[in-house]
């Protein structure tokens, strides 16, 4: 196993309000990025890993640089739990920030655009129903038997599944082999499960913030993030569309996620101690608040507006499930035939230092050619998508294998 050691820390000086999906990290001027289109993609029908038959599947998707005359030069990346297919780029000149790996992904940049085809797609069940430029399948949408939301008559969705509807796309595009896989998080659960479920169309694999598995404490962390969700009375069991949303245990659970995302670095060195409310004392009643508890209920609220409660339910449980390859990490590691980058971050609180030294131990008993890389900032798990410009430098080289 090789080891790389990422530049130094680079403070993210991202406000505070900010919320998980909208953490970008600006960089050339307007004139230079990337112009991206979506485009929707879309399979008459698919069967789930549990044999369920869904009619009309649809996903978003966009790309960037030019695919080669051989299809050989086609990198796909994977989002994470509350992110959608924009990796890079921008919609129109005129958008406020880009897409969230857009440090690395562009001309010139770790992951060249002049030299690589790079597409990235939004997930089944992908959690932001309510932003026009997502295209997903999921709870929220029409079961065209019915004409209704499915609600909870929509199955349970894997990680497989995800890939498997993004392997559908790459083929339709004539791509039979991926230069590399990459994404954070979530993105790096579909990184794996590609890797290990189709080592024939991998060359290279390139999980970020993210093991080959969800342990004990991940699974018990997501019942967390649920959990406000299945509190709020207007849930109602799944059935709320075209009723009250459950937008109170919603946001909540987003608030929930966006603090589990972050270090105690950010929380403590941005907010502090101090009041909500300049003057007003959070210890002179019940109703009294810290600033910290306020800017994270104000980010739930905010991307509760354009998320679904089911759709996070449903994430949540494809997480809680998830082995690369449906088995158990020796299995994935035998399955694995691609070199692969493991980049992480040691203060992370999801995916933490203990989870993936087990996939790393998992995949080098298992053969697998292993290079590590680390990236270090105040905000924990979240820095593998704002700082990782630090680690250009290992993926350049890994890419140059």
């Amino acid at each position: 196993m090789k080891r790389w050691i990422a530049g130094a820390f680079c403070a993210a000086g991202l406000a505070a309000g900010v919320t998980v999906t909208g953490m970008a990290m600006t960089g050339m001027a307007a004139a230079q990025d990337l112009i991206v289109e979506k485009k929707v993609f879309e399979l008459p029908s698919f069967t789930t890993q549990g044999g369920r038959t869904l009619k009309g599947v649809k996903v978003g998707w966009e790309s960037y640089g030019t695919l080669n005359a051989d299809r050989s030069n086609a990198i796909l990346i994977c989002h994470f739990f509350s992110a959608n297919s924009h990796a890079a780029g921008r919609y129109a000149p005129g958008d406020a920030a880009p897409g969230y790996w857009d440090a690395i992904i562009g001309p010139g940049k770790a992951i060249d655009t002049n030299r690589y085809y790079v597409l990235s797609s939004d997930t089944l069940v992908n959690l932001n129903t309510g932003d026009p430029k997502v295209t997903t399948t999921g709870p929220a949408s029409l079961d065209p038997d019915t004409g209704k939301p499915y609600g909870l008559d929509f199955p349970v969705v894997s990680v497989g599944d995800m890939v498997n509807v993004q392997k559908a796309l790459v083929e339709s595009l004539g791509i039979r082999r991926l230069a590399m896989v990459a994404g954070p998080s979530m993105g790096a659960l579909q990184t794996y499960e590609w890797a290990a479920s189709h080592p024939e169309m991998v060359a290279r694999a390139m999980p970020v913030i993210g093991a080959a598995e969800a342990d004990a404490q991940l699974i018990a962390w997501l019942d967390v993030w649920a959990a406000p969700i299945l509190l709020d009375s207007h849930w109602n069991k799944g059935d709320y569309y075209g009723r009250t949303r459950p937008d109170a245990g919603l946001a909540k659970a987003l608030a929930v996620v966006t603090l589990q995302a972050n270090h105690g670095d950010w929380t403590n060195g941005t907010f502090g101690r101090r009041a909500a409310k300049e003057g007003e004392d959070p210890a002179a009643s019940l109703a009294g608040r810290f600033q910290v508890q306020s800017i994270l209920d104000g980010a739930g609220e905010a991307r509760a507006k354009v998320s679904d409660a089911n759709h996070f339910l449903y994430l949540v449980k494809a997480n809680q499930i998830f082995v690369a390859g449906g088995k158990s990490l020796a299995d994935a590691a035998s399955r694995i035939k691609a070199p692969v980058l493991l980049i992480s971050q040691p203060k992370d609180l999801v995916f933490t230092a203990d989870a993936i030294a087990r996939t790393a131990e998992a995949l080098t008993k298992g053969g697998v050619d292993l290079t590590q890389a680390h990236i270090h900032g105040a905000r924990g798990h979240l820095d593998g998508v704002i700082s990782i410009k630090q680690a250009e430098g290992a993926i350049r080289a890994f890419l140059e294998r």
